[in-house]
């Protein structure tokens, strides 16, 4: 099932792409894409009758999948060959950091460079969505507790993140910086996300294509592992790393500009696309 969020913002519904790719208005069932829907009500929604439901017509913005996430973590330099072009070793254990939620936006938001950004990069990942707590939960049972993946764009400064003294945070978290969707799809469509073709264009030019099969560490054991340091609540959000042909990585770097246009997607989870603005 393809979950959504549309509308302007702050006042998305919550909604559906049935099979025919046509959406959906679930507002008349739930009140939006929340955490009690992720953690009991998506099997619910799986009984409805997709034809029954109002047919939103004409373009529609799509916001963030999930209304109100809790705490979103990142997985850092978890494909062998983009800590390579990082000048980065592969960690022996998963390099985490928090992404401030309020970074988070709709797939196909403007992103809008800080003012004194210089350095600022793209990361296409793949992102895990909590929908049953997780508490030192063990790698078999990790699936159990996600309610679905979607495609996300983990935006860097990298001034911020690796000339500053500090934590990669603040490098990640400024506004705009975490598009998500367009859609959530639910696990038993979307499975652990293995083998998946991912990829990213800047202004029409391939620069990053990969597949998830070449991640360190898979979905089923960061659900487990980051469950170990602290609980994974409905709503929570892993983003598990980006494959290599971020600007970092080319000779000389490059970077975000005004006007710029990203377009990026995961097989399976859909596009997403984004104008950089000042």
């Amino acid at each position: 099932m393809k979950l959504v969020r549309f509308g302007v913002p702050g006042q998305e519904k919550p909604g559906l792409i049935d099979k025919a790719g046509k959406l959906r208005d679930l507002s008349g069932i739930i009140n939006d894409i929340d955490s009690k829907i992720l953690a009991g009500g998506i099997e619910q929604l799986k009984t409805l009758d997709e034809q029954s439901l109002p047919l939103v017509e004409g373009e529609q913005r799509f916001g963030k999948p999930v209304a109100t996430v809790g705490k979103c973590i990142c997985v850092g330099l978890n494909y062998a060959d983009h800590a390579a072009e990082s000048g980065m070793e592969v960690p022996v254990e998963p390099v985490l950091f928090a992404k401030a939620t309020s970074s988070l936006q709709g797939a196909n938001d403007d992103v809008i460079l800080p003012p004194q950004s210089e350095k600022s990069d793209w990361e296409v990942e793949l992102a895990v969505v909590i929908g049953k707590e997780a508490r030192y939960v063990s790698e078999e049972d990790a699936m159990d507790h996600v309610a679905g993946l979607c495609v996300m764009n983990d935006l860097s400064e990298r001034a911020y993140q690796l000339e500053k003294e500090g934590q990669w945070m603040k490098g990640k978290g400024c506004d705009t910086f975490g598009p998500m969707g367009p859609f959530l799809l639910t696990t038993d469509e979307a499975g652990d996300g293995n083998n998946r073709k991912i990829w990213l264009e800047v202004n029409g030019k391939r620069v990053q294509d990969g597949n998830t099969n070449t991640m360190v560490y898979k979905v089923p054991f960061l659900v487990s592992y980051i469950s170990q340091f602290m609980s994974l609540q409905p709503g929570d959000v892993i983003s598990t790393g980006t494959p290599p042909g971020v600007g970092l990585g080319f000779n000389p770097p490059i970077y975000l500009k005004e006007g710029d246009v990203m377009r990026l997607g995961i097989e399976g989870l859909g596009e997403q696309q984004q104008v950089v603005k000042l």
